[in-house]
């Protein structure tokens, strides 16, 4: 329970930071080029564009500090999966925005930030918290994952040798080298099976 606190509490810290990229954006987008008096979309476009950046920042955040001990090795496929989870927060949102300007004709500034960045943030937030915890960055994923450099290469090298060879000591390879380019040459192999003793 204290280790899914302290996540949460990064996970806030985090998204705090985000939030306020977020908001930042949002509110710049949606007073100058994306005001609804300019374009009737506006707000959503700036919604878009001002989660998209929040999205990465959260993404960095995250990964190397809230999840930092279960991110996986495989970069670009959890890049996805977060941002796919993202983007689902993302649309829960711009529904909320949505209902709230277009479908309830709420459509002052104050009206826009509450259903987005109040309603919508506090729903995508628990959505994306859930799913990062459970499926991004599982516990259970960063322990499966395959090393990309084995810490013990000798050993896995000898078992290597132990299931195709049928040896249990390891393969003596001599060398020579070669009089006048300092070249390495690698010898035959006499005998590859069991050495009788």
């Amino acid at each position: 329970m204290r280790k899914l606190f302290g996540q949460f509490t990064r996970f806030g810290l985090v998204g705090a930071i985000g939030l306020v990229i977020d908001i930042g954006i949002f509110n710049l987008l949606r007073l100058t080029i994306l005001s609804p008096d300019e374009l009737h979309e506006g707000p959503v476009i700036a919604k878009v564009i001002s989660t998209t950046v929040a999205i990465a920042a959260n993404w960095i955040g995250n990964r190397l500090w809230t999840f930092r001990e279960h991110r996986g090795r495989q970069l670009v496929r959890e890049g996805v999966e977060f941002a796919l989870v993202s983007v689902g927060g993302m649309l829960i949102g711009l529904a909320c925005l949505w209902v709230s300007h277009y479908a309830l004709g709420f459509t002052s500034l104050l009206a826009d930030n509450i259903a987005s960045n109040v309603v919508g943030l506090g729903l995508g937030t628990a959505f994306r918290f859930a799913l990062y915890r459970a499926w991004v960055f599982a516990p259970h994923r960063g322990d499966t994952a395959p090393a990309l450099f084995p810490d013990d290469t000798e050993s896995a090298t000898s078992g290597l040798r132990e299931t195709v060879l049928g040896a249990a000591e390891p393969l003596e390879r001599p060398t020579r080298r070669a009089p006048r380019d300092g070249i390495e040459a690698v010898a035959g192999v006499d005998h590859v099976g069991p050495r009788d003793a």
